[in-house]
């Protein structure tokens, strides 16, 4: 593996990704996601939040699934290892970390930018007042991704073992400079360390398949705000490729059963054959490849 470049490269202003994490979280209050209910009503107060139930709106519905196919495939992957010590990149305002140290040998790091870590503090300190507790080490840290040295002071925090680090709604804001940049540093890491990268991330373009993820106004200047169509890897052998030439190769993808997750029944009563039907026609626009690194 080649020395990466040491020079400081210009980074986006990934800050703008907030309020986009914040709508996600509302949306995933409809599902059975771990704190996703509690947090969304934190997050509306003092308006009250109620979840959305009688929503007719089948992009509303196919966007839920989605992302709560998504939220469970990384829980899949990370289920078969004997790992303990997991660091979450870019977390947003998912609570994986709470509910997984909710068991007892673990050593959790969440992390995000500074702003979404400051707001998370506050929903964990809720909480926990009206009672949660967790049985092992849970750090949430702020961490730009594409930092190195940040990158490796927070591993640092672990004990000694191998690492899993898991991701989900990183990798299409990154071009592939930056995309390089982070394999790069996780290649590092992990031929110290030893262990996994589970990346939710592996999404392809595909004009039919991604329609109904950018549907309204505001999600589409986002999109095209973020270049996120651009970002997305041409195929899924495109994706392999990519990794495959910094590295990594793919040790399992995740083969979630829609009809498990709750958001399903409401996908199913509010969409037409027709629209059904164009959907499973498209076919997958992403994967989640739990990737380990190539022996040198």
């Amino acid at each position: 593996m080649n020395n990466m470049d040491q020079t400081k490269p210009t980074y986006h202003n990934f800050n703008t990704i907030s309020p986009s994490a914040k709508s996600l979280l509302l949306m995933k209050g409809n599902t059975n996601i771990p704190f996703a209910r509690q947090t969304a009503e934190l997050l509306q107060y003092p308006e009250k939040y109620t979840p959305d139930f009688d929503q007719k709106n089948f992009d509303f519905w196919t966007n839920i699934l989605h992302f709560e196919e998504r939220y469970w495939s990384i829980d899949q992957l990370l289920a078969d290892l004997s790992i303990r010590n997991i660091l979450e990149l870019s977390s947003g305002f998912s609570f994986r970390g709470l509910e997984t140290t909710k068991q007892k040998g673990f050593y959790y790091i969440d992390t995000d930018l500074p702003d979404v870590v400051a707001t998370k503090k506050e929903l964990i300190t809720a909480l926990r007042e009206e009672g949660l507790t967790t049985e092992s080490n849970f750090e949430l840290l702020p961490l730009n991704a594409l930092d190195e040295k940040q990158f490796h002071d927070t591993v640092s925090h672990f004990p000694k073992g191998e690492i899993a680090i898991v991701n989900e709604g990183l990798l299409m804001y990154l071009d592939i400079n930056e995309k390089e940049k982070l394999c790069n540093i996780i290649h590092n890491i992990l031929s110290e360390r030893g262990g996994c990268w589970i990346t939710a991330d592996i999404y392809v373009k595909s004009t039919i398949g991604n329609r109904h993820l950018n549907k309204d106004q505001k999600r589409k200047e986002f999109f095209d705000q973020h270049r996120i169509e651009d970002n997305k890897f041409e195929s899924f052998k495109a994706a392999e490729e990519f990794f495959n030439r910094l590295g990594y190769q793919i040790d399992k993808e995740a083969t979630v059963q829609r009809s498990s997750l709750s958001s399903m029944k409401y996908f199913l009563q509010n969409g037409t054959e027709k629209q059904i039907g164009k959907i499973r026609k498209a076919g997958k626009i992403r994967n989640t490849w739990r990737l380990r690194i190539e022996p040198e």
